[in-house]
């Protein structure tokens, strides 16, 4: 008798990433990619991370290499808090939590907080990685009104936020827009949380990536006791560390540290020291200003290139910071047509209607511009300008 394996209805439900299955086109040497959301290898702080590794095997092989507590490696923990603690917040060591990576934080979060049906608030448009993580659980999502600073806090009422088990924003150039929310918008959302009894969850994976280097407050900062912040060493370090943390208060502190233990019991020991080892000494403060700076290049000759480029038809946002641009097309061009067409010629971007967490927009994209050469730029944005104005060209309104 043939062996029959039965899915769970959650598996029969996964679905692939549009991302991802968009990064198996580009992995051909000759496409233009502006799809991916990768931070540039450029970056890589290789030469310290060798340094930092050789430190641990030679000072401690036999506790990197062992097993180590669910909530992480305590030096680093401690390290985390402290660099969190600013602008008159304290965060305590004890709060944070070591994660395998900032998408495991997300899966975490999920399995604490989200029942079938529960309400999720999120932005208008969402990160993907988060809607895919709490989608296992079978959240009801509810998309709260955003424009190009974020939530709109100006409307936002207790009936919006009533009986909901979280909102889960990025405030520092969210991918996928790149927007930042403003300082009076942050105070405005965790008043109006805070009143309401919701939890917010701070993902901050971009944060220290601003062009200019100026920071905002933090929500955490301004509510510790009702924000959830994550954060991640992949944008700032480099994302095979895998490496990310959760701050957050009792009880949630202590589920997560439950649910982590049926998950993968620790993140790797070893990778947790070599970043502790990384970012001694200021390092990492001396090495985010490279990162700044070839990103804030990167980006002003895309910018440039969409000027020259691009139909006077089409918009899109000026980000300060992170790594992409967000694209609005006219109503009735769809960027997943736009898109087939795109890979024809050798170019890839990511349509924007994955992002929506409901109501998806076909009409727009997402550009990332932090990997790509600035001779690259040019020739995929001029590509891309080329087949937007046909298009626009052939809608009805244009006859």
């Amino acid at each position: 008798m043939t062996t029959q394996y039965t899915l769970s209805r959650r598996a029969q439900a996964l679905t692939s990433s549009a991302i991802r299955e968009i990064l198996k086109v580009t992995e051909r040497p000759e496409v233009i990619s502006f799809a991916g959301g990768l931070p540039s290898p450029a970056t890589f702080p290789v030469e310290r991370m060798r340094e930092a590794t050789e430190k641990v095997l030679r000072d401690a092989p036999q506790a990197a290499l062992q097993y180590g507590p669910t909530e992480g490696f305590t030096p680093l923990r401690e390290w985390i808090a402290a660099r969190l603690s600013h602008g008159g917040a304290v965060v305590p060591a004890s709060r944070v939590l070591i994660t395998t990576g900032s998408q495991q934080g997300l899966d975490l979060l999920g399995k604490v907080l989200i029942d079938e049906g529960s309400k999720v608030l999120v932005e208008t448009p969402s990160y993907l990685g988060a809607l895919q993580a709490f989608s296992l659980f079978a959240p009801k999502f509810a998309s709260l009104p955003s424009d190009e600073q974020g939530i709109v806090t100006d409307g936002l009422d207790a009936e919006q936020l009533a009986g909901a088990r979280f909102l889960y924003c990025l405030p520092n150039f969210q991918n996928p827009t790149g927007r930042r929310m403003p300082l009076e918008r942050r105070k405005a959302l965790v008043a109006l949380a805070s009143a309401a009894g919701v939890p917010l969850v701070e993902d901050d994976p971009y944060g220290e990536l601003s062009y200019g280097g100026e920071a905002l407050p933090s929500l955490l900062s301004m509510n510790p006791d009702g924000v959830i912040y994550m954060g991640s060493f992949s944008k700032v370090l480099a994302p095979g560390l895998r490496l990310g943390y959760v701050v957050a208060p009792e009880p949630v502190f202590g589920k997560m540290v439950q649910a982590k233990q049926a998950a993968d019991l620790h993140t790797p020991s070893f990778s947790q020291r070599i970043v502790y080892e990384a970012v001694q000494d200021g390092v990492l403060d001396a090495h985010i200003p490279s990162i700044r700076t070839l990103y804030g290049q990167q980006c002003e000759r895309m910018l440039a290139a969409l000027e020259r480029e691009f139909p006077k038809q089409v918009t899109w946002n000026r980000p300060d910071g992170g790594m992409f641009i967000w694209v609005d097309l006219p109503e009735g061009v769809d960027s997943g047509a736009l898109l087939a067409k795109a890979i024809e010629r050798n170019v890839a971007f990511v349509p924007g209607a994955p992002f929506y967490a409901v109501d998806p927009k076909k009409n727009t994209l997402r550009l990332s511009f932090v990997t790509v050469p600035g001779e690259k730029i040019d020739a995929g944005v001029k590509i891309l300008g080329e087949l937007l104005k046909a298009e626009i060209a052939a809608l009805p309104a244009a006859a």
